[in-house]
């Protein structure tokens, strides 16, 4: 994901929280006080990524939503609504926009046990206690980029990734066909039991 968000402005923001609102659960924000910000999603050519943000309640709540004029999809931290727009949109992945894909997928869906956090440099890792300074060297030395490393016949994408995991980083392979679906294999672990905060994201954002 980018970080190229936009705000939208007061007027723009009304009209979209009047339709997003009815699928917000369990109450719909306040018009007063609610910001939105929204980003384009390169796989998705109709669609935009919104940030909605609640500040009538402390802390602020905040929710995501996939949307275009007449559709909204809001993130429930499950695979099923990416999967669901997916489908609809449809998305088009290629070379260019799988890296950003698997980024959004990863960023988005929590599973049962909790999320897969994609890690490309060592400030991409939420410490509870900072490591020392040849730890974090070591590390850093060996994280990279997510990485494109091949294409199926299929049209299935073949990509490396490091990730976390409550608190353990490994390195894995993400797979992603033609219409979004992802998996991963060959999962290697490299360091487990790090200091680190547990992901929250289901109980900031819910």
């Amino acid at each position: 994901m980018s970080e190229e968000w936009q705000k939208m402005d007061v007027e723009r923001t009304a009209r979209i929280l009047s339709e997003v609102n009815p699928h917000l659960e369990p109450v719909p924000f306040s018009m007063e006080s609610t910001t939105i910000r929204s980003q384009k999603l390169p796989f998705y050519r109709d669609y935009e990524f919104l940030e909605l943000t609640d500040l009538s309640a402390v802390p602020a709540v905040r929710k995501y939503a996939i949307y275009k004029p007449g559709d909204v999809n809001v993130i429930n931290w499950t695979n099923q609504t990416i999967y669901e727009t997916n489908e609809k949109a449809p998305i088009r992945i290629d070379a260019r926009t799988v890296v950003q894909y698997v980024k959004f997928f990863f960023g988005y869906v929590r599973g049962r046990h909790g999320r897969f956090l994609i890690i490309e440099t060592i400030d991409d890792i939420r410490w509870q206690v900072e490591p020392p300074l040849q730890g974090r060297k070591v590390m850093q030395q060996m994280l990279e980029p997510v990485t494109l490393v091949g294409e199926d016949e299929d049209g299935t994408f073949n990509l490396e990734a490091f990730m976390v995991f409550k608190d353990s980083l490994f390195k894995t392979r993400v797979h992603v066909k033609p219409d979004g679906l992802v998996s991963m294999s060959e999962e290697e672990l490299k360091i487990e039991g790090m200091p680190i905060l547990q992901d929250s994201a289901l109980q900031q954002y819910a």
